[in-house]
């Protein structure tokens, strides 16, 4: 193995390969960047873009995968064209932040397939959440549904109109 092929830092006593945080080079950032924009591409395709050959490649995507920087790989659809019309957000807050209510919470949530998104915030609310919705009333059902929750207290929507930038994975 070349040093160019190893990012890895040293390991450290408790210090899993998942949580470690890997030194990237500029192939590794290339490597990340080329499978942000697609993630369909072959191997053989990506070593090119990367230039590198196509077996040191494939070693680096594995690593970059098992130390959880690549953290998995998915379709991006069209929500509108399989049916869900209306995006929206919610900012939820609690009745409390005890770990009860934040865990009966998240549980209740975790079943809705509407909820594409949720993050625990700080200033302003618990979690924001990003929903998707068939149309009007189902946008309704699930804002009463949250309203309903005996953990809520506080909701507050905001109804997406258009989406102007949506930039997959993070800048590299």
């Amino acid at each position: 193995m070349s040093m160019t092929d190893s990012f890895a830092p040293p390991a450290q006593p408790g210090n899993t390969m998942r949580n470690a945080a890997p030194q990237l080079d500029d192939i590794d950032r290339r490597i990340l960047t080329e499978l942000q924009n697609d993630g369909r591409m072959t191997n053989v395709e990506l070593a090119g873009r990367a230039g590198i050959s196509p077996p040191p490649c494939l070693r680096r995507v594995r690593r970059l995968e098992e130390s959880g920087l690549i953290r998995g790989y998915h379709a991006d659809t069209d929500p509108q064209k399989l049916g869900w019309q209306i995006q929206f957000f919610a900012i939820i807050g609690l009745e409390s932040q005890r770990q009860t209510v934040l865990d009966s919470f998240t549980s209740m949530i975790a079943s809705w397939e509407e909820v594409r998104e949720c993050h625990m915030i700080r200033g302003g609310g618990d979690f924001l959440m990003r929903f998707l919705a068939r149309d009007a009333a189902h946008e309704n059902e699930i804002t009463e549904k949250l309203i309903a929750a005996p953990q809520v207290a506080k909701v507050q929507t905001l109804q997406t109109i258009r989406t102007l930038i949506m930039q997959p994975g993070v800048p590299l």
